[in-house]
């Protein structure tokens, strides 16, 4: 796979979604949990969001529980959590795996072209990003650690160069 317009997503509703509906838009993928020390990043995230949405961006959030087992919700809870604690208005999508025989193609894709620390593929914890260029290609890779307003910079060049 060259871009990530060839992977679909189901909603939190389950409904399928081509990720070639955000095809054109600068993409911030992030795995999310619902009762990590991380999970506060939802506010900068849908701070992002708000601030960048006009412009071409778009955050997909991917829940997870495969670390400490921090997202333990359904899709309703998921969604109800993140709409009440942090007003997310970004698009989030069903629980999945990002590491190991039942990871997401998509998390396989994207830490494929953007190994980890030493090279590692996979996926350390929750709240770990990737902003992807308006072509579907992956710029780069964020720790769980990097806040999302630490990402602004990236975002901007992303959305400022229409070739990027």
């Amino acid at each position: 796979m060259s871009n990530v317009y060839q992977f679909e997503a189901k909603s939190l509703s389950g409904q399928p979604v081509p990720l070639a509906d955000f095809r054109g838009k600068v993409l911030l993928i992030v795995n999310t949990a619902s009762e990590c020390g991380f999970t506060p990043q939802y506010a900068g995230l849908e701070a992002l969001h708000e601030a960048y949405e006009p412009r071409g961006l778009a955050v997909l959030g991917f829940p997870c529980n495969q670390f400490g087992k921090q997202e333990p919700g359904d899709a309703a809870q998921i969604g109800q959590f993140c709409e009440t604690r942090f007003q997310v208005k970004f698009p989030m999508f069903e629980k999945i795996e990002v590491n190991g025989a039942g990871a997401h193609p998509l998390y396989k894709w994207l830490t494929s072209e953007k190994p980890g620390v030493l090279g590692t593929q996979g996926i350390k914890w929750n709240f770990t990003k990737f902003l992807l260029r308006r072509d579907g290609t992956v710029f780069k890779r964020y720790a769980p650690t990097t806040k999302p307003e630490d990402i602004r910079a990236d975002i901007e060049t992303l959305l400022s160069d229409p070739a990027a």
